[in-house]
């Protein structure tokens, strides 16, 4: 350390940033154990449970005593789970529970595996940082996995309460029958939804993922939707002119390689009355206006090991997943849509929905 940066250096302000990195590690540490307890499914045993030993849990859980033991560790010092010494018994608070087990409104442990996940490929971002280029899609196996449940929770569950009331008529002209196309539609889980709910329309979902399109039709297939069919397909280009009456994208479009192309193909695919639904990240595409988000950092961390990456390893634009609701705005004008509007819904923090006509 310089002379000059000694004299300056505010041993007070060292010693807090200090300890909010330590408090960090141990809350990252915390969320990756979240989402080992998500998978294990341990949250939903021990609600379901109320009170356990780890022995007892193991056993309800089929799961091995000493690694849940440990895993109980981490959840009692990080104060998830209550923790009884004299009688050795872990519990899940009611109010932990409500935000931490299957079939809450907002289950943050499935969101917690979005860590892990990231983490997997730090190796191959890193060398992205000096040789260019990018991770691609298949470097993360489980990725659709988690972005369906992810949009089980953000899409899926607000479908009829709160996203498709965001264009007046919609859901009457959805039961009269329409066309509808979504895109980037992964494993189809919003599709399904829809499809179930109005089988009149017809439903058609486009991704790139071979995996995640068998998943969804043989889902499909399963539930006998036979208004429903995922294909493998590049959507920039899209060549269906005039098609389709509601055009859907849910969190997909800042991922695209060409993401202006995938915009001005879905304005031509709808027909004249037809609207374009575009959920996508709720952010500035300036930093300083970032500063008060409430995931900011977690949001750039996404970008740089996913968002952004996938699209550089395709030669793409690598907008990132902060490339920012003013830019969004932009590039549907540019597309071709002359009426933007943008919307924010009580029961999402992270996205944006916009409505878009010719």
């Amino acid at each position: 350390m310089s002379t000059l940066i000694r004299e300056r250096f505010d041993v007070t302000r060292a010693e807090a940033f200090t300890g909010r990195l330590l408090g960090a590690l141990n809350e990252g540490a915390l969320m990756l154990m979240v989402s080992v307890g998500h998978r294990t499914r341990l949250f939903d045993v021990l609600a379901e449970r109320g009170s356990s030993t780890s022995e007892e849990l193991a056993q309800a859980a089929g799961l091995q005593e000493r690694y849940v033991r440990e895993w109980l560790g981490a959840m009692a010092v990080g104060g998830i789970v209550d923790y009884d010494a004299v009688l050795r018994r872990y519990t899940l608070p009611a109010e932990h529970a409500s935000v931490l087990t299957r079939g809450v409104a907002v289950n943050l442990a499935a969101s917690a595996q979005f860590l892990p996940l990231l983490a997997s490929v730090e190796d191959q971002v890193v060398d992205c940082f000096a040789k260019g280029g990018g991770v691609p899609y298949e470097a993360y196996p489980r990725f659709h996995e988690v972005m369906a449940e992810e949009s089980d929770q953000t899409v899926v569950a607000a479908l009829e309460a709160h996203i498709l009331p965001l264009v007046p008529g919609l859901a009457e002209a959805l039961r009269d029958g329409i066309d509808v196309l979504d895109v980037g539609c992964g494993r189809g889980r919003a599709l399904a939804r829809l499809a179930a709910t109005f089988p009149n329309s017809r439903f058609v979902g486009f991704d790139l993922s071979a995996e995640a399109v068998a998943e969804g039709n043989a889902r499909a297939a399963a539930a006998g939707l036979r208004n429903l069919a995922l294909e493998v397909r590049d959507v920039a280009a899209l060549d269906d002119e005039r098609r389709f009456d509601l055009v859907t994208a849910f969190d997909a479009i800042h991922d695209q390689a060409r993401p202006a192309r995938v915009l001005e193909r879905i304005h031509a695919s709808l027909t004249p009355l037809g609207v374009f639904l575009m959920q996508d990240i709720g952010a500035s595409r300036d930093v300083e206006k970032n500063f008060a988000h409430p995931l900011g950092p977690y949001l750039y961390a996404v970008s740089c090991l996913h968002c952004m990456t996938v699209s550089l390893a395709q030669g793409g634009a690598g907008l990132g997943t902060v490339w920012g609701e003013e830019t969004a705005v932009d590039m549907l004008h540019d597309a071709g849509f002359g009426r933007v509007a943008a919307h924010r819904l009580p029961h999402d923090i992270i996205n944006v929905y916009f409505v878009a006509r010719a």
